[in-house]
């Protein structure tokens, strides 16, 4: 949010996961729940849902090996962190048509939303002042802007008849396949300006109302400690990473499945104790 301003530059450099094997399991979990909003977006167990999910794999997958192939093409190495995000932005892209398009289209959506995205995040995103002022940690603009945009466009252009008249209650397709596609797709481009004008004007309200009462950036010797230790608090309070070993505190621990607790040996930045059973 460029109302918010960027982060620290050491922070807007570098940014690992905090935790890789959360963010699978995460990545895991919401493409599960995707399938199933996607597909549940009939209100029905029947063709157009089942289409809707397969499409839905089909270009999660595609957009995830296409991201992962530019990462190893450009980086000499692959990325999982890289590869999830390459599954959002198909999830993403796929989802205006799910359950409208053939799965050759979702497979070219796929191609195209691990490709574009990734060329706005890894090289626009860098070259862009605009975008280095944006608080978007998360790359939430790429994956779910860029790759949410293309996706209805696409829907615009790739939405097949047949498929349109099993769930919508006119006559309508994509650009691709004549007739009034051409109408459709110019009526996608019109919904896209207006959600993305909507969502401008609204946020910056909102923002701008907040601001009255608290600022909206924490300052930068805050933001160099982290937010939670800005609060006295600690998001992972682990003894042992950085705390002093005190007998009186750590020691000498008696309890109704041990006869003896003896102190650990490891008496400077120790772990826990050694029970005698």
């Amino acid at each position: 949010m460029t109302q918010v301003g960027p982060r620290l530059k050491c922070d807007r450099e570098r940014f690992p996961p905090n935790n890789v094997l959360l963010m699978l399991a995460g990545a895991g979990l919401l493409w599960m729940g995707w399938s199933g909003f996607n597909g549940g977006a009939p209100y029905a167990a029947n063709i157009d849902a089942s289409i809707a999910v397969l499409n839905t794999n089909v270009c999660a997958a595609t957009s995830l090996l296409i991201w992962t192939s530019l990462d190893v093409v450009f980086f000499r190495k692959p990325s999982v962190v890289g590869a999830v995000q390459g599954m959002m932005t198909g999830l993403a892209c796929i989802t205006p048509g799910a359950g409208l398009v053939q799965s050759w289209a979702a497979i070219v959506m796929g191609m195209l939303s691990g490709s574009i995205p990734w060329v706005s995040m890894m090289v626009l995103h860098k070259k862009c002042s605009l975008l280095q002022k944006v608080d978007d940690a998360l790359g939430v603009f790429h994956t779910h802007a860029v790759a949410g945009l293309l996706g209805g466009l696409l829907t615009g252009l790739l939405a097949e008849p047949d498929l349109c008249k099993l769930i919508l209650p006119f006559d309508t397709r994509g650009a691709f396949y004549g007739g009034n596609g051409g109408v459709q797709f110019l009526k996608q481009i019109v919904a896209a300006l207006f959600v993305i004008t909507w969502n401008v004007v609204s946020t910056s309200i909102i923002l701008l109302f907040i601001r009255l009462f608290i600022p909206l950036r924490m300052p930068d010797n805050q933001l160099e400690i982290g937010d939670d230790a800005a609060h006295g608090e600690e998001a992972y309070a682990l003894w042992g990473d950085g705390e002093k070993y005190d007998p009186t505190e750590h020691g000498w621990h008696t309890s109704q499945f041990s006869e003896v607790a003896a102190p650990s040996p490891y008496v400077n930045g120790a772990r826990g104790v050694t029970i005698n059973l």
